[in-house]
């Protein structure tokens, strides 16, 4: 298949022929860059793409870079370490590649299949081949692994500090209501002792009221001799004004205490809705508590697998690959940005970047304003 030679262009052609239906065979390996190169001794290619997937349930965007999630997307599960997504689908890549060719009339002579017997030395030195081979693709395994959950892990530990925060608005929060539960309680009680001084004066008055109910009993016995007008005058006016002032002065008490204990419901009944709804304000900061305790519990174990990782492949290595996946997150970021610019004129792409300005800054103010809600 040299590159000049008629077996070298049949070659290009079985090339295209595998590189057009690449990105239709592999929708989550986003192709950038892709040549055809003839300036060494055989036809090549050089496919450039970046591994994505949507849909993701973990932190952060539902859109990420990650090689092994890329794989597993189009049915490449993986089985151990020796057979990775990575290696199933290049073995698929491979026989795709074969079966374009065989269109053009060439075979794939898998090398190695009938070999002659090796000495001691050869077979030694091929199985070593071999072996070095193994730890390079499991290099990249745990390449493409450790960069995913380096990713992961630099969002957990951020969500963790988030985590951390709230939790210690919920406590102090949890705290302020249990204080308001027991200031309520307090003046709860207070109002019941204020209804038990009450009760005793309410009893007295209607006795009183019951015991002058009937002037009849109360009148003195006249004399034998005694004038009606005497009678009138001497003792049952005194007797008539002395009950009126008496009624009057307990009518007055009474209605006193009646505004007093109308005074007293309303003010148990309001007192009463507060203290039901900070119970209820108090369960539901328990409960979002409690899920905040689960949610720092599961990002714990997130951070100790990253210190894991930290203390096998090094600060320097983790932090490079962090570096790395934000960079990316960047450029993928600027690439849709340049994607969605209109193809027109300057003025066209200014006016464009001016309202995307104004929607990104009115969408940053309706976040803040959202978060100080929440802070309240």
């Amino acid at each position: 298949m040299a590159v000049g030679t008629d077996e070298g262009d049949l070659a290009v052609k079985v090339l295209n022929g595998y590189v057009k239906d690449f990105q239709k065979r592999n929708p989550t390996l986003r192709i950038f860059c892709c040549y055809l190169h003839q300036d060494e001794a055989t036809p090549h290619l050089h496919i450039d793409f970046i591994p994505y997937v949507t849909g993701w349930k973990g932190k952060g965007m539902d859109t990420r870079v990650s090689m092994k999630q890329a794989l597993k997307s189009p049915g490449f599960q993986g089985g151990n370490k020796h057979d990775t997504e990575l290696n199933q689908w290049i073995n698929h890549e491979k026989e795709v590649l074969a079966e374009i060719a065989k269109q053009y009339g060439i075979e794939w002579e898998q090398k190695g299949t009938h070999e002659e017997h090796l000495d001691v030395y050869n077979f030694k030195k091929k199985e070593r081949k071999k072996e070095v081979q193994k730890l390079e693709q499991e290099k990249e395994y745990l390449t493409a692994e450790n960069e995913e959950l380096t990713a992961q892990i630099a969002e957990s530990r951020v969500d963790i500090q988030v985590l951390k925060d709230d939790k210690e608005q919920a406590i102090k929060a949890k705290q302020e209501a249990e204080q308001k539960a027991g200031n309520a309680e307090k003046e709860l009680k207070s109002l019941e002792d204020r209804r038990e001084q009450l009760q005793p004066i309410m009893d007295n008055v209607s006795k009183e009221i019951k015991e002058y109910g009937t002037v009849k009993t109360l009148l003195p016995e006249a004399g034998t001799l005694e004038r009606a007008v005497t009678y009138r005058d001497k003792k049952i006016k005194p007797l008539f004004i002395r009950l009126k002032n008496k009624v009057a002065a307990m009518a007055a008490q009474v209605k006193e205490l009646m505004k007093e204990v109308e005074n007293w419901k309303g003010k148990y009944q309001k007192l009463k809705q507060k203290y039901n709804g900070i119970q209820s304000e108090l369960n539901d900061m328990r409960k979002d508590n409690q899920k905040l305790s689960e949610e720092k519990d599961i990002l714990q174990g997130v951070s100790y697998r990253y210190d894991c990782v930290v203390r096998v492949l090094g600060i320097e290595t983790v932090d490079a690959a962090v570096q790395q996946d934000i960079q990316n997150e960047k450029t993928l970021e600027e690439k849709r940005w340049m994607e969605q610019m209109p193809k027109g004129n300057i003025h066209e792409r200014l006016v464009w970047g001016m309202k995307k300005s104004e929607m990104e800054n009115q969408q940053r103010k309706k976040t803040k304003s959202k978060n100080r809600e929440m802070e309240r």
